[in-house]
């Protein structure tokens, strides 16, 4: 693997020494005296969070300057890349003309830009999207290269997603929920004239996606999602505004990121159908017949991209959590010779219009996720991007461990491990880190700052993939749907269990924490596993699967019931009810911190203040940050900070049980 050194590299060292001196600035005597603690942010609402001291940000600093590089988009006629990277406070849009070039900024915004699509023709001006406040309600914009102006696109108010250039780069369709606030209907305008704007096809419900153009711009693919099992195929008619289902109803099979061959005359797509596994697919429009390009694989096509002359396509095989790249040949399925990748994580494939250079992302457990390409004809890889890690050095970091263990019902759960290296001596406590979804699924890509657990506290990380996790087969999505809740409380009841087995871990210190679902599904272990927990770490968790549905925002309430059930059934709501964390709060005597984002459309805050007044009732010890600028989770690299601080504070505090002493006159 070729490794060049940004002109960001050298960036670093120097924004370090600039967040030193502001610190000495604020605390003009930290450099004499052990008691200057850090203050939050005016946005940050702290309770019960003891004053931090200026010394665990100094010894902690570096974790933080770890940065990413993510691909975003190749220019048309030029070898010129966008890629989303944080040179600030957030993640923003930056050009990188080669391999190893300086990252040049390009937009300057106080929230995030999460993606940027070059108009696919000239490249005169590329399309991106960003929110305020992290409420995810997105607009578009235009970026023009050669002024550099940039326009508002859509209406500054609606959540709009989505959008898919034609081939000619007239016109981009995308979804909005500007009509209704809750249906994602179908939108068309020219980027270039936003007068142009206008609805093209008004659809019910939330989980509509525009997949791809017609090789003459007439039509193009349209998917309905009803569940992550199942979704449907539609074909639009630009013209008339008109869509016809290509995929028949009845069946419960996935079809996803489909593509039109070169040809029309059929379509490529990932799908389930016969399958327990998704496998990547050609459906023949005039027998509807499919066939399978590759072999049967025991694990899932992830993503796949066909190459703009219709004549290659790359795909990502998920094995066991691991990212493997193919490339095959559409007329003879031939895989094409590529270089030898590290077993990581690979998102955002994309072909040049040239059609050999493939680019995408890869992160893996001794570098952040940052940008590459192949070179397909020559096999030559490239990486574009090598971005900081605060001067820590990386080939240190620990490789994730597979591990196995039975849970209740005799079935095989696995997750992987970071364990500390060999200066730490005697049994190490645990971090069980539970990822979010619930249909998402932890993978050995890079820790970032979560390395400081292990590299400076020595405290084990395991990241489990309960049933419900996706990567293991449509069947093991599906075990803990509805009232199957509980069987995946249990899986980590049982992780507990081996985690007292291993002759190298202290079964009797254990944090729970997760972000998301995995932030209910930590609310849910400290209700029901309390005696077995040191601590726990809810991150914008919910706490009532009842009064999630009632207020999570409306386009995505029909997409959650889907999973959790139908709040509106009886019988189903007692069972919610019944087992929620918030019923059994009383069950809660281990001390809990609770992170939320005031702006959060999916889990409302009110989810961790509902369940903290009941807490702090009981006399458990409860920690809560909230801010004000967030929404689900924080993006602001000033408030990941703090929160970073914070919980170092904690683990100390209650996993690492270290003497109260300081702690407990800092709190006074």
């Amino acid at each position: 693997m070729t490794h060049t050194k940004t002109t960001g590299a050298y960036q670093i060292p120097r924004y370090i020494l600039i967040v030193s001196v502001l610190l000495l600035l604020v605390f003009p005597s930290a450099a004499q005296n052990n008691n200057a603690v850090l203050k939050p942010g005016d946005n940050l609402v702290v309770e019960g969070i003891p004053p931090i001291p200026l010394a665990v940000a100094e010894q902690a600093n570096r974790y933080t300057e770890v940065r990413e590089a993510a691909f975003f988009d190749w220019h048309p006629k030029q070898r010129d890349m966008l890629i989303g990277t944080r040179f600030g406070d957030t993640q923003q849009v930056h050009e990188v003309k080669m391999p190893g070039a300086a990252r040049t900024q390009l937009t300057f915004f106080p929230d995030r830009v999460l993606d940027a699509l070059f108009e696919p023709v000239s490249g005169k001006y590329f399309v991106f999207n960003k929110d305020v406040g992290g409420g995810e309600w997105f607009q578009y914009y235009r970026y023009d290269i050669g002024s550099g102006d940039i326009t508002l696109l859509t209406d500054g108010k609606s959540r709009n997603l989505g959008a898919k250039f034609s081939h000619a780069g007239d016109r981009m369709v995308y979804t909005s929920t500007r009509r209704t606030g809750k249906d994602t209907d179908l939108w068309i305008m020219n980027p270039a004239d936003p007068k142009s704007d206008r609805m093209l096809l008004q659809l019910e419900g939330g989980g509509w996606q525009p997949e791809d153009w017609s090789s003459d711009d007439k039509t193009f693919l349209l998917r309905e999602v009803v569940s992550v099992n199942e979704s449907y195929l539609w074909r639009v008619d630009v013209a008339s505004g008109s869509k016809a289902l290509i995929t028949p109803r009845g069946e419960r099979v996935v079809h996803d990121n489909a593509r039109f061959s070169k040809d029309g005359k059929g379509i490529y797509l990932i799908s389930d159908k016969d399958s327990e596994f998704r496998r990547l697919a050609y459906l023949d429009l005039a027998t509807m017949k499919y066939t399978f390009p590759t072999s049967t694989s025991l694990w899932d096509v992830e993503d796949f991209e066909l190459s703009d002359d219709g004549r290659s396509i790359a795909y990502t095989v998920n094995e066991n959590g691991s990212s493997v790249l193919h490339v095959i040949d559409t007329a003879s399925k031939k895989e094409r010779a590529l270089p030898k990748l590290p077993l990581g994580v690979i998102t955002a494939l994309r072909w040049h219009r040239n059609n050999h250079d493939l680019g995408f992302s890869l992160s893996w457990a001794h570098a952040p996720r940052d940008a590459y390409s192949i070179d397909t004809t020559t096999g030559q890889l490239s990486r574009w991007t090598a971005s900081e890690t605060g001067g820590l050095n990386a080939e240190s970091f620990t490789t994730p461990e597979l591990i196995r263990w039975k849970s209740f019902d005799g079935r095989e759960i696995t997750g992987f491990m970071y364990k500390p290296g060999a200066k730490f001596s005697g049994k190490r406590p645990v971090m069980v880190v539970i990822h979010g979804g619930p249909e998402g699924q932890s993978r050995p890509g890079f820790l970032g700052r979560e390395n400081y657990f292990v590299n400076e506290l020595g405290i084990a990380l395991i990241y489990p993939n309960v049933r419900g996790s996706t990567g293991y087969g449509k069947r093991f999505l599906d075990l803990d749907n509805g009232m199957l809740r509980e069987n995946t409380y249990k899986d980590i009841g049982a992780l507990l269990d081996w985690i007292k087995s291993q002759p190298e871990l202290d079964g009797q210190r254990i944090m729970v924490t997760g972000g998301s679902y995995g932030g209910h599904m930590t609310y849910a272990v400290a209700a029901n596993y309390n005696d077995q927990i040191c601590c726990s770490l809810p991150v914008v968790g919910i706490t009532n699967l009842v009064s999630l549905l009632e207020h999570t925002e409306s386009y995505r309430r029909d997409l959650r019931r889907v999973e959790y059930g139908d709040e509106r059934d009886p019988k189903m709501r007692e069972y919610l009810t019944r087992t929620a964390p918030l019923t059994n709060a009383d069950k809660i005597s281990k001390p809990l911190f609770a992170v939320v984002g005031k702006n959060d459309p999916r889990v409302p805050y009110s989810e961790s203040v509902q369940i903290l007044e009941k807490l702090r009732k009981n006399g458990t010890p409860t920690w809560f940050l909230v801010a004000n600028d967030e929404g689900h989770g924080y993006s602001k690299k000033k408030n990941r900070d703090f929160q970073f601080y914070s919980t170092i504070m904690f683990v100390k505090h209650y996993l690492l049980q270290e003497t109260g002493s300081n702690l407990a006159k800092q709190s006074q």
